[in-house]
């Protein structure tokens, strides 16, 4: 069983590292509501009745991901990760031939947490995307799994890393949203593609080792 204590000497402490996060959380709030305007600004200035329909249901939609992390209700898991799974691939992937599956088991749990979940999963594709492929087609494929008290979600592409792989932000925040949800992520980078596996736990509390 992995406590709280077992964080403390990986790199800064519990308590910095959850400031951290609600401070990442913060900015994307922000971040989603200059969009929402943005987007909402476009739909009032367009003559075209199918383009301002399409941008109020993508103003919806990000209002729905927005409200998550403030809501208490329980989530589909495999639901809310099928809508971003299907906005990220028409958005930034399906123009670059990559081609994205997913893959999923049904289980529920914490809006805040599921959100979490979603912005590691968001950054996991996305950096498949950037540093796999080198302006060529491939495919990413998502697995979701659960036992009952543990979560898996796997990322996993074909393409290859050109040269030694120097983590960036992106990896960086996602090692910190991992510790919020008291989890674990190990990468693994070839010359054939590339693997991540997020493991934590589904209900609140510390993370539970396969192993015990």
């Amino acid at each position: 069983m992995k406590t709280d204590d077992d964080f403390k000497g990986e790199g800064p402490s519990v308590s910095n590292e959850h400031l951290l996060v609600r401070e990442i959380l913060h900015r994307i709030n922000n971040d989603l509501a200059s969009v929402i305007a943005l987007i909402s600004l476009s739909a009032a200035r367009s003559t075209s009745d199918e383009v301002k329909g399409a941008l109020h249901g993508v103003v919806s939609l990000l209002q729905e991901y927005g409200s998550l992390q403030r809501a208490n209700a329980l989530v589909d898991v495999p639901s809310y990760l099928r809508v971003l799974c299907q906005a990220i691939r028409r958005t930034r992937l399906q123009q670059r031939g990559i081609e994205l599956v997913f893959a999923e088991h049904p289980f529920q749990m914490g809006a805040e947490k599921c959100w979490k979940f979603g912005l590691i999963l968001s950054e996991l594709i996305m950096n498949s995307a950037r540093h796999a492929f080198h302006q060529r087609g491939g495919r990413i494929q998502v697995e979701l799994t659960s036992s009952g008290l543990l979560a898996q979600c796997s990322v996993v592409d074909n393409g290859s890393s050109q040269g030694p792989y120097s983590p960036g932000k992106g990896l960086a925040i996602v090692d910190e949203l991992t510790r919020s949800l008291n989890g674990r992520i190990v990468h693994r980078f070839g010359a054939e593609g590339a693997m991540s596996v997020l493991t934590f736990p589904v209900n609140n509390g510390t993370f539970l080792d396969e192993r015990s």
